[in-house]
C-alpha cells in the first residue's frame, strides 16, 4: 500500500501531501499517483475514502497523449469533468455519512478531497463549491476546530452575497453551521438567530413540517435548554418528535404499499407519489442524522425529572418506523414493546392502537 523509494517518483515534479499539502514521502502502491507526507496520513485516507476512489483518480491524474485529435480531446475533457463530478458527489455523500454517524475525524480527509475536487472543477470562488466549504466548516466544527470552521463558513458567506440567486439549501445550511458555531461559543442569543433563520429557509424550500426545518428546531432546543428554559426546550424537542413520527408513518406505509404491490411505483396515487420520492431520497446519512437526534431526544425524555409517558411512548413509536425502514426488524420490534408498556401508563392514548397495528405487521414480516 506504501512506497517510500524517491526513485520511483516523476522527475521534476514536486509532490505534495494529499491531505496536508506538505512534501510528499509515500506514494500509494495501488494508484501510483497519490502522495503523502507519512504513513499516518496515508492510513488516515485510505480509511476515509482513498480505498473507495483509489481505482478513479488514475485517468484523472494521467496526462492524456499528445497526438490525439481535438475531437478525441474534447472526448477526454467531457470524461474527466463527469469523473471530477462522480467524485465530487462520493466525496461529499461519504464524509457526510461519517459525520452523520459522529466521526467527524474520519469525515476531514474524504472533506479535504470534496474541496478539492470541487475547486478545480468550478473554481475557488464559486456557487458550486460552496457545499463543500460548507462540509469542512461542519467537520471542524465536530472536531472543536472553531477558527478553522469560521474561516470555511466565511468564505461561503461571502460567495452566497454575491450569487442572489443561490438556493434556500444553501441559505439554511450556512445559518445551521453559523448556529452551531455561536452554541459552541456560549453566544447563545446569537445561535438562535442564526437557527431560527435555518428554519425559515427550510420551510421556504421544503415546508414548515419538513424534517429539514425539524433539524433547525432541534438544534434550537438544545440552545434553549443551555439557557435553561427547560419549557421552551421541551415543546420544540415536541414538534421535532412530531414532524418525524408523521414523515415516518407515511413512510412506513409507501414501503409496505411497495412489498405488497409490484405496481406501486409504476402507478403511484397522489398520496404516495410525493412521500415515495422522500423515501427514495432517505439515505443513511440522514437515516443516521435522524437516529442521532430521535435517541437525543428520547434521553431527555427520560431523564426529565417529570417524566411525560405519551411524549416517550410517542418518541420510542418513532424510533421503531425509522428501525423498521432500516430493516432492522428486531430493533424495532423491541422499541415497539416499549412503547406499549409506557402507553399503558396513559388511559386511552390513541397512539396505543397504531403500535398494536404496527407490531402485528411487523409479526408478518420474514425477518
Amino acid at each position: 500500500m506504501a512506497n517510500v523509494n524517491p526513485l520511483a517518483w516523476p522527475k521534476g515534479v514536486k509532490l505534495l501531501c494529499e491531505l496536508c499539502q506538505q512534501p510528499a514521502l509515500v506514494q500509494c502502491t495501488k494508484c501510483m499517483v497519490t502522495y503523502y507526507c507519512d504513513t499516518d496520513h496515508q492510513k488516515a485516507d485510505w480509511e476515509s475514502i482513498h480505498e473507495i476512489i483509489c481505482h478513479l483518480l488514475v485517468p484523472l491524474r494521467t496526462l492524456p497523449a499528445f497526438q490525439c485529435l481535438s475531437d478525441e480531446r474534447e472526448h477526454q475533457r467531457v470524461q474527466l469533468q463527469q469523473r471530477q463530478k462522480q467524485l465530487i458527489e462520493m466525496t461529499l455523500s461519504t464524509a457526510q455519512l461519517k459525520l452523520s454517524k459522529g466521526n467527524p475525524g474520519e469525515a476531514l480527509p474524504a472533506a479535504i478531497h470534496c474541496l478539492r475536487f470541487s475547486t478545480e472543477l468550478y473554481g475557488i470562488n464559486t456557487i458550486e463549491s460552496v457545499p463543500s466549504y460548507l462540509l469542512l466548516a461542519e467537520v471542524n466544527l465536530g472536531l472543536g476546530r472553531l477558527m478553522q470552521a469560521e474561516e470555511y463558513l466565511t468564505q461561503s458567506q461571502w460567495v452566497i452575497m454575491k450569487n442572489p440567486e443561490c438556493s434556500h439549501v444553501l441559505h439554511q445550511k450556512l445559518c445551521r453551521s453559523y448556529g452551531l458555531l455561536c452554541s459552541i461559543k456560549g453566544d447563545l442569543e446569537e445561535a438562535i438567530r442564526y437557527l431560527a433563520n435555518e428554519v425559515y429557509f427550510a420551510s421556504e424550500e421544503f415546508g414548515c413540517n419538513s424534517t429539514a426545518a425539524a433539524g433547525g428546531f432541534y438544534h434550537m432546543a438544545n440552545v434553549f435548554s443551555q439557557q435553561g428554559k427547560t419549557d421552551i426546550a421541551d415543546s420544540f424537542y415536541t414538534e421535532v418528535i412530531s414532524i418525524w413520527h408523521t414523515v415516518l408513518s407515511k413512510m412506513v406505509k409507501v414501503y409496505n404499499a411497495g412489498v405488497d404491490s409490484p405496481n406501486w411505483r409504476t402507478s403511484p396515487t397522489p398520496d404516495t407519489e410525493d412521500i415515495s420520492h422522500q423515501l427514495d431520497l432517505f439515505d443513511e446519512a440522514q437515516r443516521a442524522e435522524a437516529s442521532q437526534i430521535l435517541n437525543s431526544i428520547l434521553d431527555v425524555q427520560e431523564k426529565a425529572t417529570k417524566q411525560e409517558p405519551d411524549k416517550i411512548c410517542r418518541t420510542l413509536h418513532t424510533l421503531a418506523m425509522l428501525h423498521y425502514l432500516n430493516t432492522d426488524l428486531s430493533k424495532a420490534q423491541d422499541l415497539c414493546s416499549k412503547a406499549l408498556l409506557v402507553s399503558h401508563q396513559v388511559p386511552n392514548l390513541d397512539l396505543t392502537g397504531h403500535i398494536e397495528s404496527f407490531m402485528q405487521q411487523m409479526q408478518l414480516k420474514p425477518s
